[in-house]
């Protein structure tokens, strides 16, 4: 066994995996946020946006794989790491260990999985467009492009949709407002000053993040955002 293999399947690797994709996926988190929010700008904003997006070509399949290898690499090591300090954790120590962690860093792996069922749901819905015929009736805007503003507009008109939605973002922010703090932890960046503040930190962006991306589904529901066409 090399080195290299070794340290990834030590705890301190599977720490170090788990910190490294958070980190890219906390990235892709913000920059899609801030690519949705343009929906509040109004219908060019947002189908300017996809058509850049969809211009990539193959790059984009590219940049979806990567994210998805980092999406399964951090559940896969999450869900190691846990059963890992499940089998380490004295029984007796089980009450008393509970009642120092949050439900959120108890949750990380519950958490992650129904995340990952959320993003293959969310894939379907607006990239495959499969679970809305709709979508298949929307016409091309003025400029040519696929409106993906109304797309998204009457995808979540849907109140199943947007339950769903928000339920996700929901775990999302669960699993950020722990993750954000351990990533400082596995670097071995964390002392007794800094470990409250980063957990307030961590807990601050993340429901920000929550806040962000529900706005969106809650601002449809209540007519606040509109399709630019009527089917």
């Amino acid at each position: 066994m090399t080195a290299s293999s070794s340290f990834f399947r030590s705890s301190v690797g599977k720490k170090f995996i788990v910190a490294i994709t958070g980190v890219v996926l906390i990235g892709f988190v913000v920059g899609h946020l801030l690519g949705n929010l343009q929906i509040f700008l109004g219908q060019d904003w947002v189908n300017s946006y996809a058509e850049h997006l969809r211009q990539l070509g193959p790059v984009l399949w590219i940049i979806r794989a990567f994210l998805l290898l980092n999406v399964l690499l951090h559940i896969f090591y999450t869900i190691s790491l846990a059963l890992e300090n499940r089998r380490a954790r004295p029984v007796s120590y089980k009450r008393k260990e509970h009642v120092k962690a949050t439900f959120a860093s108890r949750s990380m792996a519950l958490s992650g999985l129904i995340v990952l069922a959320f993003i293959l749901y969310h894939l379907a819905h607006f990239t495959a467009r499969v679970t809305d015929p709709r979508f298949l009736l929307l016409k091309a805007d003025p400029l040519n492009r696929y409106d993906v503003y109304s797309m998204m507009v009457y995808g979540f008109q849907n109140y199943f949709v947007s339950g769903f939605y928000v339920l996700g973002m929901f775990l999302l922010a669960l699993h950020l407002s722990h993750g954000t703090s351990s990533f400082f932890q596995s670097l071995g960046l964390n002392d007794k000053k800094l470990t409250p503040r980063l957990a307030t930190g961590g807990r601050i962006f993340a429901w920000l993040i929550f806040i962000g991306y529900s706005s969106i589904p809650v601002a449809v529901l209540l007519h606040l955002v509109k399709p630019a066409q009527q089917l």
